[in-house]
């Protein structure tokens, strides 16, 4: 069932990237002057005690745009709502999927695939199940370099 692999990030250390726009137009010649940097753990990390990378095996959440071999942010710190996108610890298992509590009144909830080619899981109290964290960042690679 595991979709996903967890691996412990290093989130305190500052790597900064020159701001790099994408002109659709004529550049302009204040361009040259822009000094804006991308901190990527000021910008993404609000909880770096609580966060880790997930690298995602399959394809059950293909029609989310989460495809094999993207890596994922996941923040244990954050709450999970309904329709978030969880990484879930279910039965022995980590899975990646929808959370959907619609039917928790009902005694059960369910983790969606964003593929219909996957099954739906319903929890129920018997499951060992417990949400693990929130995916909030999405990392893809078009180019190996």
């Amino acid at each position: 069932m595991g979709n996903i692999q967890i691996i412990r990030g290093v989130f305190d250390t500052q790597l900064e990237l020159q701001d790099a726009r994408v002109v659709a137009g004529f550049p302009s010649p204040a361009d040259d002057y822009a000094h804006e940097t991308l901190d990527f753990n000021r910008d993404y990390i609000r909880h770096p005690e609580a966060s880790f990378y997930g690298k995602v095996e399959g394809m059950s959440m293909k029609d989310a745009g989460i495809f094999d071999g993207d890596r994922v942010i996941i923040d244990r710190a954050v709450e999970p709502h309904d329709g978030s996108i969880v990484v879930g610890f279910l039965n022995g298992d980590f899975t990646m999927k929808y959370l959907d509590l619609k039917h928790k009144n009902d005694g059960y909830i369910e983790l969606k695939p964003a593929n219909p080619d996957f099954p739906v899981f319903k929890i129920t109290e018997n499951d060992d199940f417990e949400v693990w964290g929130v995916v909030i960042h999405l990392i893809r690679t078009f180019e190996e370099v």
